[in-house]
């Protein structure tokens, strides 16, 4: 199949894949409910249930097993069990916890591969999100060999994916892509949904809250069967939203981990520095090359800002690589790879690489100029200290709306950001 898979996408900005965790505590003693509540959401020291607890295909088991991950996370425990029997699922957790895996792994166990039929639907309004979450089902389905996955979005030709799925031997059992790609095939009859068991959303939020999105994926879903399962996912959910994706499915299982205030990572170490616009540079300047870092992402407001200080980083010998929505997709794709395969330590980026991409590696975030809103903070810092890894992110605040924002993130997820102190224990945002 052909290789421009190695790619990223459009519309907005991205989110998610998956590892170990979650356990029940190790006391035998009744918790209290204020226990309980403290405990939702975190790493706690026993791990209580295996992915083998899930009944999965062995297939599913081995391919886990290579991937390295142990036990699941507590969004996993919460959602697989009931995934994997076709429940609808509607699931809000912070980013890092593994919310891709469940439906990658609920689809994977339950596909069946009829030949040049598409089994199962994944939407995301991305194409950087698509591409990862492609990469994931071939991962996955490393032990599967007949059970086939593709994506499909816009800015590559639509004769190549007209091609695949018109070849009974190419056609996906597993479509990923973008609303407009995907609608676009339906409505010139290259794709066909009529056997369509399995439909996901993934950040919902970011399709559902976008009226012309919205649009696309209602026209989408009506061209599959009524019954089906459908699975929705975001690592922000607000209650207006919740109500629309509860349109699309019946009785859904709906799991809200660390529900609205408390979507603070764990092990995320934050801090804001209070700095003029003209010092931001030098600031950055001796951050860099203070903290010892992995990889570190440096999220700008506007594509222009972007370029320019990656063009300021590469001059001062910073090993710097810029990612943008302006750039043509190949562009992009090459330097997301280029930057995942840790070629470059330092990633200058809007915020179309906040949701949902995955690099390990990022360990320090850095929001040269204050995100726009909470919940973009929450995605943008989101990028250090997945699995729960530890991290550190840095804001700078530079005048009084900034201020403001900073108020709002602090309010809206219950934590206090301090300002950043002169010397940092290496060992709170560096995992030995």
């Amino acid at each position: 199949m052909a290789d421009h898979h190695d790619d990223l996408v459009d519309y907005d900005e991205d989110d998610d894949v998956i590892q170990s965790i979650n356990a029940v505590p190790a006391s035998s003693e009744p918790e209290t409910a204020e226990d309980s509540k403290d405990k939702k959401g975190s790493y706690v020291g026993v791990h209580s249930t295996g992915f083998r607890d899930f009944l999965l295909k062995p297939e599913l088991l081995r391919a886990i097993v290579d991937c390295g991950f142990e036990h699941p996370s507590e969004v996993q425990q919460e959602c697989i069990p009931q995934s994997i029997l076709g429940m609808d699922i509607l699931c809000q957790a912070k980013s890092g916890m593994g919310k891709t895996a469940v439906f990658v792994l609920a689809t994977l166990q339950q596909v069946e591969a009829v030949p040049g039929e598409v089994a199962v639907v994944v939407l995301c309004h991305t194409r950087e999100l698509a591409f990862q979450i492609k990469n994931e089902y071939t991962r996955f389905s490393k032990y599967l060999p007949e059970v086939r996955s593709e994506v499909f979005y816009g800015g590559t030709p639509l004769k190549r994916d007209q091609d695949i799925l018109r070849n009974k031997e190419l056609c996906p059992h597993i479509l990923v892509g973008t609303p407009g790609r995907v609608l676009a095939l339906i409505k010139e009859k290259t794709l066909n949904l009529k056997n369509v068991k399995h439909f996901v959303l993934d950040e919902c939020d970011k399709m559902l809250d976008q009226i012309d999105m919205r649009r696309d994926v209602q026209e989408i879903f009506r061209s599959t069967p009524h019954h089906k399962q459908v699975m929705m996912f975001s690592a922000t959910l607000s209650k207006d939203t919740r109500v629309t994706c509860k349109k699309f499915m019946q009785n859904p299982l709906e799991i809200y981990v660390d529900d609205e205030t408390k979507l603070t990572l764990h092990g995320l170490q934050q801090y804001f520095v209070g700095i003029s616009e003209a010092q931001k540079n030098r600031k950055l300047n001796d951050l860099l090359d203070s903290l010892e870092f992995n990889q570190v992402c440096i999220f700008v407001k506007s594509v222009a800002r972007a370029d320019q200080l990656n063009k300021l980083l590469v001059e001062c010998n910073f090993p710097s690589i810029c990612i943008h929505g302006s750039m043509p997709q190949e562009e992009r794709i090459a330097r997301y790879k280029s930057f995942k395969e840790f070629s470059k330590r330092i990633l200058v980026a809007t915020d179309v690489f906040a949701r949902g991409l995955d690099v390990s590696r990022v360990n320090v975030v850095i929001n040269y100029d204050v995100p726009e809103s909470a919940d973009t903070y929450l995605h943008r810092v989101g990028r250090a200290g997945r699995f729960g890894t530890k991290g550190l992110a840095i804001t700078f605040v530079s005048d009084d709306k900034d201020t403001e924002i900073l108020k709002s993130i602090q309010a809206r997820f219950e934590v206090q950001i301090p300002e950043l102190p002169e010397e940092i224990d290496v060992s709170t945002y560096m995992t030995a």
